[in-house]
């Protein structure tokens, strides 16, 4: 299994010989408004090549916030692509931009040898999700007979939620996105890194990679945020922070 950290949540996965995008944001740095402040996000242009993320076998689409499926996104990935959603309404979304292979995620789904499972989690405490109308968010497990099992848990606070999800699929490797978002006002909306500390305590032969830092103006938590912070609990090695366009195997 490759890994490879784009920017933001978006990553560029190879999976027993697949190539799986997920939540690709892919427009140029200032290319849409900021969420809390003057600041255009994204702040960092792209560091892989844009023509490297083109031409995916699989798309997965946590939600369907700007930053996680922008405008660059819908106009340039192939309409074909097979794209995977948390439910109907980001289905339809997907749809009305001419994509033709949109499946809600409602049920384990294998494509290509390669199994996709729906988990869940909250984008905020119960209050601010409300308040900032943030729906809903999902969660992913990639797993194929070859390979370590996955587990993306995409834009959600610590939650039972993802307790469950460590507990029912034991997943080798652990994407969590912990830039600790915070909107004017209200709690954070992402995991930030003390949380990191949580998820290694549940399951502490997994290994932790760290995303979702230093591309939005609302991200509070940076990459030496987390690497200090895990330094500091003695689990530096079971954490990995990578940089934009670097690649992890596994």
């Amino acid at each position: 299994m490759k890994i490879t950290q784009v920017r933001n949540a978006t990553l560029l996965l190879e999976v027993g010989g697949t190539r799986i995008l997920v939540d690709p944001m892919l427009g140029a740095k200032g290319a849409q408004p900021g969420f809390a402040s003057a600041r255009r996000n994204p702040l960092v242009d792209l560091v892989v090549p844009l023509a490297d993320l083109l031409d995916p076998e699989i798309v997965v689409v946590t939600h369907t916030h700007s930053d996680h499926w922008d405008a660059a996104a819908a106009a340039l990935l192939p309409r074909e692509v097979p794209v995977l959603v948390q439910h109907t309404a980001d289905a339809a979304v997907l749809e009305e931009a001419g994509f033709t292979q949109v499946s809600v995620l409602d049920e384990p789904t294998t494509m290509r040898g390669v199994t996709f499972t729906r988990t869940g989690g909250l984008h905020g405490s119960e209050a601010t999700v409300a308040a900032a109308d943030l729906g809903e968010v999902m969660g992913v497990v990639i797993a194929h007979p070859d390979e370590q099992t996955l587990y993306i848990a995409g834009d959600t606070v610590y939650h039972p939620a993802v307790e469950e999800a460590l507990a029912a699929h034991q997943p080798d490797v652990i994407v969590l996105n912990t830039g600790e978002a915070v909107l004017p006002g209200l709690d954070p909306i992402l995991m930030g890194a003390e949380d990191v500390v949580r998820v290694h305590r549940l399951a502490p032969d997994a290994r932790i990679v760290a995303v979702h830092m230093e591309a939005l103006d609302h991200c509070t938590v940076t990459r030496a945020d987390v690497r200090a912070t895990a330094g500091a609990h003695g689990i530096a090695e079971s954490v990995e922070v990578p940089e934009d366009g670097e690649t992890l195997s596994a």
